[in-house]
């Protein structure tokens, strides 16, 4: 029977072989490798990429998705939201640090890589399709305007490299918006940081990205009761993401 693309989840389907297999030589998973990946769908990829790595682990919402992947032989699946599952663990199941792959539900796409990012030392490496849009947050550098919150929580700790763009006819149904597929390796040695109250920091100096920094970042560094120096005459957008790091790390205790 043919599975009919849900709106609540997101769903659009890759059909382009073609680029199905530029997406596999890309991640180039190795036998041995824990390899999980989100949002299976129909299988346009997992099944090319279990051909070259066996030890295969699907996490799928849809119910009827996840029946259909039971009965591929030899394949872990997942029933599950993916917000809900707890990679950490997984890897520690598995074995070794898992490669993440997917096509993620575009409507919930921000909040899985931030998920993520909380267990990122369990992590080999990310290989993700997203709206183009997102992906080109993700990567942007200061002084552009797609430079926000997200380019900067990412690449704290994640080398980030678009690889690929997707036109929408390259899936069933087609999407309104152009995709890309993005790479993700985490840095080697990140600094150590207290992660919410980072993300808390960087939200409060974007939240009014048109005004200079000593508006709301301001405050809130007034808050924490920061006492040291920081330029505050220029825009969120216009800081590095190792200049919002060391701000961070300068931050007294709480």
């Amino acid at each position: 029977m043919k599975h009919l693309a849900r709106k609540r989840f997101g769903q659009h389907f890759l059909t382009d072989a073609g680029l199905i297999d530029d997406i596999v030589r890309a991640i180039d998973p190795k036998p041995g490798q824990p390899v999980v990946e989100i949002g299976p769908g129909l299988g346009a990829l997992t099944l090319p990429l279990r051909e070259r790595c066996p030890a295969f682990t699907v996490i799928e919402l849809d119910r009827d998705l996840a029946a259909r992947l039971r009965k591929q032989e030899g394949l872990s699946v997942i029933e599950s939201d993916v917000l809900k599952v707890d990679f950490s663990a997984l890897a520690g199941e598995l074995g070794g640090k898992l490669r993440v792959v997917g096509n993620l539900p575009y409507n919930i796409s921000t909040p899985i890589l931030f998920h993520l990012l909380e267990h990122v030392q369990h992590v080999e490496d990310q290989h993700f399709m997203l709206q183009k849009e997102v992906v080109d947050r993700m990567a942007a550098g200061p002084g552009s305007k797609t430079y926000g919150r997200l380019s900067v929580m990412l690449q704290w700790r994640y080398d980030i490299e678009s690889l690929l763009d997707v036109p929408p006819e390259s899936f069933d149904p087609p999407p309104q918006v152009d995709s890309a597929v993005v790479r993700m390796i985490p840095l080697p040695q990140p600094a150590t940081l207290d992660l919410p109250r980072f993300g808390a920091m960087v939200q409060a100096a974007f939240s009014q990205r048109r005004k200079l920094l000593r508006h709301a970042l301001g405050r809130w560094l007034d808050e924490q009761g920061f006492e040291g120096t920081f330029d505050m005459q220029r825009r969120a957008e216009e800081v590095p993401v190792a200049e919002f790091v060391a701000l961070a790390q300068s931050l007294p205790p709480r």
